[in-house]
This record gives C-alpha cells, sequence and structure tokens, in this order.
C-alpha cells in the first residue's frame, strides 16, 4: 500500500536522494532549483512513500482549485524511482486525485517530463492519466539531437563553423553572468520579450549548481559575441538560454558555440536539447526558430501537458 503526504522543508534530503536516483528527474526537481521562486508559488508538492520510504515525488503548486505540475517549471510530473511500477502508478494517481480533492481541488494540469530526458523509461504516468481519464491540452514541440545516433549540420551550417574558426574565434567556459545577461536581455527586447531569470537569480542558481548550470562564450577581446547558458540535465544537455550579438552573428559566433557544444563539450550525453520553438499554448510554430535547430540536426520532440479533472 502507498501512502501519500504533502512536501515540508524537513523533507528536503529525502526528496533530493528520490530526484538523484529517479528514472525521470533532474536539475529543475531539486528543491535547491524549485525552491528559488517558492514566494511566488503556493507549493502542494507530495511525497509518494511506501512503508515510510519515498518511491516518487510530485513537484506540484495549488492555485485555487487548480493544481500544476509545477507553475514555475518548464515540466514536472511524477519523478519516479524503479520502485514504482506500473500498478503501483496507478495507485499513485488514485490516492494523489484523493488527497487533491479533499483540499478542494478540482483539477490537475500535468506537464509531464518527456521522454528524452529520461534515464530509464518512466511513462507509467501517461498511462495513468489515460485510465483516469486525463485529457492531453497542451502540445509544444522541442528540437532534439540524438548524440548517440548519426547526425548531421547542414553544408550552410558546416561552412558558418569553419569561417569562425578560420577568423580566429574560440569558445571559452565560465566567466561573468552580466555581459550574457545584458547581451540575452536585448537580444529578447528585439523580439518584445524578457528573460525568464533575472540576473540575480541566475546568480543564485549557478551558486547553489555550479556544475549543472555552466555558461560557454565566444567573445573577441572584452565583448561577448555569442554565450549559451546550458543545464546539465543528466542524460541530456539543455540549452537554456542562447544569445548573439550582431556582431557575432556577422561572424558565425553562435554556430561555432554550438558545434563546439554538440561536438565536444556535451558530446557524451545521450541527447543535446536546444527548447520549444512553439507559441501561444503550442497552436503557433516559429518556422524561423525550429529551422536553425534542425540545421544543427535537431528534429522534434514533443512537451505534452495534460488536464485530470478529479472525478
Amino acid at each position: 500500500m502507498l501512502s501519500v503526504k504533502p512536501y515540508t522543508p524537513a523533507d528536503a534530503a529525502a526528496w533530493d536522494a528520490l530526484v538523484a536516483r529517479s528514472r525521470n528527474g533532474n536539475l529543475l526537481h531539486r528543491r535547491g532549483y524549485m525552491d528559488y521562486h517558492a514566494d511566488r508559488f503556493a507549493d502542494a508538492s507530495l511525497l509518494i512513500e511506501k512503508d515510510g520510504e519515498p518511491v516518487a515525488v510530485l513537484p506540484a503548486n495549488r492555485d485555487g482549485e487548480q493544481v500544476s505540475s509545477h507553475g514555475g517549471l518548464t515540466y514536472a510530473g511524477l519523478i519516479s524511482s524503479r520502485a514504482l511500477r506500473a500498478e503501483a502508478a496507478l495507485e499513485a494517481f488514485e490516492k494523489i486525485a484523493g488527497h487533491y480533492r479533499a483540499l478542494g481541488a478540482k483539477r490537475l494540469l500535468y506537464k509531464a517530463v518527456p521522454h528524452v530526458f529520461h534515464a530509464y523509461p518512466a511513462e507509467e504516468d501517461l498511462y495513468a492519466l489515460h485510465r483516469l481519464g486525463a485529457r492531453l491540452v497542451r502540445r509544444d514541440l522541442s528540437s532534439v539531437i540524438a548524440l548517440r545516433e548519426p547526425f548531421e549540420f547542414t553544408d550552410e551550417r558546416r561552412r558558418a563553423v569553419a569561417k569562425a574558426r578560420k577568423a580566429g574565434l574560440s569558445v571559452r567556459t565560465g566567466g561573468d553572468l552580466a555581459p550574457f545577461h545584458a547581451l540575452l536581455t536585448d537580444v529578447l527586447a528585439r523580439h518584445e520579450a524578457t528573460p525568464v531569470h533575472s540576473l540575480a537569480e541566475l546568480r543564485l542558481l549557478q551558486g547553489r549548481f555550479p556544475q549543472q548550470i555552466v555558461l560557454h562564450e565566444v567573445a573577441d577581446e572584452h565583448e561577448v559575441l555569442a554565450a549559451a547558458l546550458v543545464y546539465d540535465l543528466g542524460p541530456a544537455a539543455h540549452t537554456q538560454y542562447l544569445a548573439a550579438s550582431e556582431a557575432g552573428r556577422q561572424r558565425h559566433a553562435l554556430s561555432l558555440l554550438l558545434a563546439e557544444l554538440i561536438e565536444h563539450s556535451y558530446a557524451h550525453k545521450r541527447h543535446f536539447s536546444f527548447g520549444i520553438s512553439t507559441e501561444q499554448a503550442g497552436r503557433v510554430l516559429n518556422a524561423g526558430l525550429v529551422a536553425q535547430k534542425e540545421r544543427f540536426g535537431a528534429r522534434a520532440a514533443v512537451h505534452d501537458c495534460y488536464e485530470w479533472e478529479f472525478a
């Protein structure tokens, strides 16, 4: 028999230990990452236990009658160990519904962890949601390279990388986040957008996870031409942010940077993720953005979101 209990700060060590040994959890689901914006979300996270030992956790927050998994994260479904098998997953979801229903919640918005970020197959949750009547309400298209399979850059992209190398540009790792964040802010402003994270938040997160959140740059003397903030997610590397200056674009600095990350820095990973290229809740595909990623050999993986009304 499984039991469900609300997360409290006293459970942080047990939570992180479960994420570390899970099949589908990563940096995003560690409490040190989740809690950096705890003031913005009413936490409703759960631990699923068997005989007093966690076998899964559910990162979640509550807003009135709706629970989300998790409003501050790109994805965060049921993070499970190998101890949680198919029948137990069904039981876990039934008890999750019972817990939230007793609190007055009526639905769960469930952002499943995409399979490309799994260390081991972990889709019992999708079957359980299907059995329990959840419906797919959003699908975003992401672009991912399967690094252990053959993939190719387009000829245009390889020529751009060769030009940048011939010009003497090179990649460096580390450095101050401030110039990068300023460049990123300027680039996004042209598209009437802003970075999700403030400079202070990025510094806080990198300070907590210096080995997993790494800045890579191409610079000419003191000017940053292109930069990537990469999240190490275990079996996958993910470009959380990419930016290039006008001078960097003219000199193909971002092409060089991505080639180095894909072919060298993170070549040992299973997947290299560029993130989503969709807008308006997945209903609009940014064709230009996705084409840029596809020129490096990336192809589609989806981020799915389900709505589950509690009966």
